[in-house]
């Protein structure tokens, strides 16, 4: 009988697959990183290797096997990242140009007034406005003064920022 005509509970194995975690990079880019974002990130994986110590003896549980595997592709990932992680560290002041790691507060056209932080991939978190080095916004204002006004295209159209201000977080 073709498989096409059986049910999925039929053929269903115990193993649930897991997809490896993919990296952001771009071929060949360097994997730049902060030094609290390696701090971040030692730290999450020490926290998966007591997660997955603790998980070890319910692999019979199904939603522990899963969890397990999911544990399993995030180290994975998270030791592949490390092992071409470059360490940026924060430029000495007078911080007065936007650089990688820095926080900068702008003024969008609008009116309205945001912070981003620039960081690595491995770091990026919309949530917090923390954006990729690699993001239209992060390569408009790298290298960028105070007071400068940056402009720049998204698929929306041409947007005006004002850098308001720069700081750099330890």
């Amino acid at each position: 009988m073709s498989k096409a005509f059986t049910r999925e509970s039929e053929t269903a194995t115990e193993e649930t697959f897991v997809p490896p975690w993919r990296s952001q990079l771009p071929p060949g880019a360097k994997n730049y990183i902060t030094e609290g974002g390696v701090r971040h990130l030692h730290e999450e994986l020490d926290n998966l290797t007591s997660e997955r110590s603790e998980l070890a003896s319910r692999v019979s549980d199904e939603s522990a096997k899963r969890r397990l595997q999911w544990i399993e592709a995030r180290a994975a990932y998270l030791d592949q990242s490390f092992g071409t992680a470059v360490a940026v560290p924060t430029p000495p002041p007078p911080h007065d140009q936007v650089r990688f790691g820095a926080t900068v507060k702008v003024r969008e056209s609008s009116g309205a007034e945001t912070e981003y932080r620039i960081v690595g991939v491995d770091e990026t978190d919309l949530d917090q406005n923390w954006i990729s080095f690699f993001s239209p916004i992060a390569r408009a204002l790298m290298n960028q003064s105070l007071g400068a006004h940056v402009r720049f295209r998204i698929p929306a159209g041409e947007q005006s920022l004002e850098i308001l201000s720069i700081r750099y977080i330890s």
